[in-house]
């Protein structure tokens, strides 16, 4: 039986990611990077599709786990009939060309029998590599293809039956320390790191990010979270914000709606970049928007929704059909063929992030700002073409409300750019066109029977996103139509509560099967509420949102009210970042009220 998303932790060292469960089994790694294929599949599968195991041998009566305050350095305490043992893990600060990560094991009380069993399956769970043991009996060294893997430990490890194996008992008072570096197998075998200092090297880092803004307020905890957790999914060295750390976990147990995340998609990234630079992180604006330069580079006609960690652009979509899924939910993706759809959104949030980051004092760019000139002369051509839209269905092009208002924000942004930060543009040409697109999205893409702006022109369907109305300035919070609109998605799609994206059953979307209720959307309803003066219903619906989050203080993409489980991608950073941005957003009015 597999464990519940939400029975997971994420460590990395912003190169890649790990989950690591509350059995003490690190059941999902990507080695070297976010997006390589996985040497540890087992989330999408059995054990013997390559785990990383390190628990008492014995069932245990309880298990309580947290992160070291501000850093990503996880704990977990098993608590047996004979004692209590600490698990730490990390991954730790690495050279160039490398990937390490640290395992400790601490003995608290009693005396307590351990066992460990590491699978490696390079090549999404498939591939067994050649192992040789390590002089000195200190470890193995794994080789399959290109990857070579390296694991110390501080006990007697044995192979059986293709897995490696250990027992051993741990008094309090003792600590076992166990490491994995990663390496192209053509190096050199390295020698053992320093594992205790790996870790207290990764506390500080993280430690020292953490403080460099500090967030106040009431839900000052669950932000400082959810900012670590955004920065965890950030290539340190290109600047690239992935979406989340996982690929083909579902939206629907047992369903096929399962994508491969472990890209950076435009949207996802600005909206990041937004609530990091929101929070006082700015460092993070200068990367991306480099990162962003070079990803877009060539005709501004062939811009992408999302590109590789490094800006690749071949993102070919394939099944691993070896693989059974998550609680059989099949198939397990890799590449996400999304990033050859057209979304139009795209341009405003490029756009809105450029202009957001201004005003968070980020200095002018004359060579990013000639770079999204291009894109609005191309957006100029097409903003009134049909797009698969802000949730990329599979189910054909249609004239969204929401893709046509991120295109008025497009424009909107370009226009204060220049009023606001001294760029040059055509300002008049450009009011011409947001005029335009706004005239249009009210007249076809509001139902006056509804009382509710609609999903698409000449649909009677509603969408989650229609939310982001207000929040983009497309129209006051206080205007009639946005009241009704807010008013029509209480009706129709809430559900226990939360908001769903829009309705599946209607078939439009291309798939089959359902989908839980979207955390980001809940989010931006608690956006609205704040905008519209109904605090109190924006802080009890924040409050249910942040009830939702696992003991770590982690989200995936979507919620089951029925099995009440997380579903989706995990963790995700659409929810997390709504999550910081309604925070800041009660935050600052809770604090004008006063």
């Amino acid at each position: 039986m597999s464990l519940r998303i939400e029975d997971y932790a994420i460590i990395g060292d912003r190169q890649t990611a790990a989950l690591v469960g509350k059995d003490g089994s690190i059941d999902f790694l990507c080695l070297p990077r976010f997006d390589s294929d996985p040497c540890f599949a087992s989330l999408l599968g059995t054990r013997e599709n390559g785990r990383w195991l390190i628990a008492p041998a014995a069932s245990p009566l309880r298990v309580e786990r947290r992160y070291r305050p501000e850093t990503l350095v996880l704990e977990t305490d098993f608590h047996t009939d004979d004692g209590v043992v600490r698990v730490t893990d990390c991954m730790v600060p690495h050279p160039h060309d490398t990937t390490r990560l640290v395992r400790m094991v601490s003995g608290l009380s009693g005396r307590v029998e351990m066992r460990l069993d590491i699978v490696f399956r390079f090549g999404f769970g498939r591939v067994v590599p050649w192992v040789q043991r390590l002089p000195g009996h200190e470890g193995f060294v794994a080789v399959a293809g290109p990857d070579m893997v390296v694991v110390w430990g501080d006990v007697p490890m044995t192979g059986r039956n293709q897995h490696t194996e250990a027992q051993f008992t741990i008094e309090a008072g003792e600590e076992f320390l166990f490491g994995l570096e990663w390496l192209p197998s053509h190096k050199r075998v390295p020698h053992r790191f320093d594992m205790k200092m790996g870790i207290e090297q990764a506390s500080e880092r993280w430690r020292s990010w953490a403080q460099r803004a500090p967030v106040r307020g009431r839900w000052a905890e669950i932000v400082r979270r959810s900012l670590i957790t955004l920065k965890a999914l950030t290539h340190w060295e290109t600047g690239g914000i992935i979406a989340a750390a996982t690929s083909s976990l579902p939206e629907q147990l047992g369903g096929e709606r399962n994508w491969d995340y472990r890209f950076c998609w435009l949207r996802d990234a600005s909206f990041t970049l937004q609530a990091l630079m929101n929070a006082g992180h700015r460092d993070e604006a200068h990367a991306w928007s480099r990162w962003l330069d070079r990803a877009i580079a060539g005709g501004a006609e062939d811009i992408q929704i999302m590109y590789g960690v490094a800006g690749e652009r071949l993102l070919t979509e394939r099944e691993i059909d070896w693989l059974p899924g998550y609680e059989g939910s099949k198939p397990v993706r890799a590449g996400n063929a999304a990033a050859g759809q057209r979304q139009l959104d795209v341009f405003g949030e490029l756009m809105n992030a450029l202009y957001q980051a201004h005003v968070g004092g980020v200095r002018r760019d004359e060579n990013s700002w000639n770079i999204r000139l291009v894109l609005l002369e191309t957006l100029e051509k097409i903003w009134a073409e049909p797009d698969e839209g802000i949730w990329e269905v599979r189910g054909g092009r249609q004239q969204f409300v929401h893709s046509k208002v991120m295109a008025w924000v497009a424009f909107d942004r370009a226009i204060r750019s220049v009023e606001d930060y001294g760029y040059d543009g055509p300002v008049e040409h450009w009011r011409a066109i947001r005029q335009q697109i706004h005239d249009q999205v009210c007249q076809n893409g509001f139902d006056a029977e509804m009382n509710s702006f609609v999903q698409a022109y000449g649909s009677k369907a509603l969408d989650a996103s229609l939310l982001l109305l207000p929040i983009v300035g497309f129209l006051p919070p206080d205007d009639p139509r946005i009241i009704g609109t807010v008013a029509t998605i209480e009706r129709h799609l809430l559900q226990d509560g939360f908001v769903r994206r829009y309705d599946t059953e209607t078939g439009k979307d291309g798939l089959t099967g359902n989908e839980g209720v979207f955390l980001a959307c809940s989010f931006w309803l608690v956006d609205n509420y704040v905008m519209m003066g109904r605090r109190a219903d924006a802080e009890a619906l924040f409050e249910k949102l942040v009830a939702l989050r696992n003991d770590v203080g982690l989200f995936a993409e979507e919620y089951d009210t029925v099995n009440r489980r997380q579903i989706g991608n995990f963790p995700q950073a659409f929810t997390h970042v709504a999550l910081v941005n309604a925070a800041l957003r009660l935050s600052e009015e809770g604090q004008d009220a006063g």
